[in-house]
């Protein structure tokens, strides 16, 4: 099974459940879940654009930051410039901030609300380096994209 190939499944999987829901906070620790399980990357996980920094959501993965600044790493990075992150070594990205000392590579997707404004992040990072690419930012802010009415 390709990378695409588990993308789909995790999309179609993350829809069918969203139609079953409506919680946001459990919508998204689902979508996590499903990130982790199908794609088996090291963490997955959303952070809450509020009071200029980031705020922990649903994730799955070894603990986490529960706060991190808006002004250094990888997901300040994406909120900054609105656009989709990837980071093929994270201990080459200045600023990054180590969460967790395993991780290796990270993409950031920021999530917009109905008005453009960015609202949170999809984090999702792997042990290995190298690990994202263009399948990966296709996939992830098409997942992303399906929150953009609730934000």
């Amino acid at each position: 099974m390709t990378k695409s190939d588990k993308y789909l499944a995790s999309f179609r999987e993350i829809e069918i459940r969203l139609k079953k829901n409506g919680e946001l906070i459990s919508d998204l620790g689902n979508t996590a879940a499903v990130l982790k399980k199908r794609l088996n990357y090291f963490w997955a996980g959303f952070y809450f654009v509020k009071d200029n920094r980031l705020v922990l959501g649903p994730f799955q993965g070894t603990p986490a930051c529960v706060y991190l600044s808006a002004d250094s790493g990888v997901c300040a990075e994406a909120v900054k410039i609105g656009e989709t992150v990837i980071v093929e070594d994270v201990n080459k990205f200045p600023g990054h901030i180590a969460c967790d000392p395993s991780s290796k590579s990270e993409i950031v997707v920021p999530m917009f609300d109905s008005n453009a404004n960015i609202k949170a992040v999809l984090d999702v990072d792997d042990d290995s380096f190298g690990s994202f690419d263009r399948v990966d930012k296709e996939w992830l802010e098409k997942i992303a994209g399906l929150f953009s009415k609730r934000l």
